[in-house]
């Protein structure tokens, strides 16, 4: 069993590696040759070709976190489709590999593929990304949501603050900074406008070039203004960097850990959390689908075809592979306009093709 498993894996990560530089090369081509116009648009800043060759190969981690499930598909449907052909697979039937023990075999090397998604989505896609985003916004400007920028907010002891940022700047300090402070009772306290602000590690930000207006009540009926200028003002919080880029940047490009940090800080300030929920366990369970894709692809070992025909079931798990994807993003959007349970959303694209993996395993090779 030791030298079947050897020459499974072998074939299968050999064909895996293979599917997985092609589309790789694929993207990287498309994105190349996007970054080209914004070398074009953005030349007097500075932005050269080599800083859009640095950027998209930064995007590379990002990519290949998304592929290698359809990778793990194609090829292994790829491998268990040419060793049936070359009757390969019918001499490994011969020599003890029954359904059950082939199943347990790729299962096993499923989950190597389980560990390096989620390893690439965790770890290195999010810093991969976030440096990506940063250097092309050293050159180009800024990165920023829309016409309003960011909103956040923090709640504290003694009140609350609505935190607008409008962009994130190439060196990760925040510009365009405006604080409301609420009081308890929901009366507004104070207005503060800085210009740029740098996140401390010592939960504080500081904010630079300070315009602040206070309201300060007195009695019922009159009210003084109070408006100073600071060169710096720290101002404690427990909004993070993470924090900010989740509400700058995309929230798939996070990691698990901070996109559950920065759901309880939205859930503790009474805000909506259900996208980044719902981009939780997809993280959650994502790297689980290169499980259900392994079973998919076993039962094409188990098919009875002529020579010609691997084109066509290659083809064949190119669509069911493309499906899932599509099927994941848009079951997403679905789950957060219907208001789903952020789990069930996630979850529901990997239970549809688990069963349609168990449909076609036991029709195909436990009664046939």
């Amino acid at each position: 069993m030791k030298t079947l498993r050897h020459l499974i894996y072998g074939e299968v990560i050999n064909a895996v590696a293979f599917v997985s530089l092609g589309f790789l090369s694929l993207f990287f081509f498309f994105d190349f040759v996007e970054e080209v116009q914004s070398v074009g648009r953005n030349a007097a800043s500075g932005y050269r070709l080599v800083h859009a060759l640095s950027y998209v190969a930064m995007m590379i981690p990002s990519h290949l976190y998304e592929l290698i499930p359809i990778a793990v598909l194609i090829g292994t449907i790829f491998v268990m489709a040419r060793l049936a052909q070359s009757s390969e697979y019918t001499i490994l039937r011969t020599s003890g590999l029954d359904p059950w023990r082939a199943l347990k075999t790729l299962l096993v090397l499923g989950m190597g593929f389980v560990v390096l998604t989620f390893a690439i989505g965790d770890y290195v896609a999010p810093v991969s990304d976030r440096t990506a985003q940063l250097l092309k916004a050293r050159y180009t400007g800024h990165i920023t949501v829309g016409q309003t920028g960011a909103w956040l907010k923090e709640k504290q002891a003694y009140g609350q603050y609505a935190v607008n940022v409008a962009e994130l700047a190439s060196d990760g300090s925040l510009r365009g900074v405006r604080m409301f402070e609420f009081d308890n009772q929901g009366l507004l306290m104070s207005m503060t406008k800085a210009e740029t602000a740098t996140i401390q590690d010592e939960e504080a930000w500081t904010l630079n070039q300070v315009h602040r207006t206070e309201f300060n009540v007195h009695g019922s009926t009159s009210a003084q203004i109070e408006r100073t200028t600071l060169p710096t003002l720290r101002w404690p919080n427990r909004i993070s960097a993470e924090m900010v880029s989740a509400a700058l940047l995309k929230p798939e490009r996070m990691s698990t850990v901070d996109l559950f940090q920065y759901i309880q800080h939205l859930q503790n300030n009474a805000q909506a959390a259900q996208r980044y929920e719902i981009e939780f366990w997809k993280k959650v369970f994502y790297p689980l689908s290169c499980l259900v894709m392994i079973v998919l692809a076993l039962p094409f070992a188990y098919l009875h075809f002529r020579a010609g025909g691997i084109a066509t079931y290659v083809f064949g798990g190119v669509m069911a592979g493309i499906s899932f994807f599509l099927l994941n993003n848009v079951f997403g959007y679905i789950g957060n306009l219907q208001n789903w349970q952020p789990w069930l959303t996630a979850a529901l694209p990997g239970l549809i093709y688990s069963l349609l993996s168990l449909t076609a395993f036991t029709w195909l090779v436990l009664r046939r």
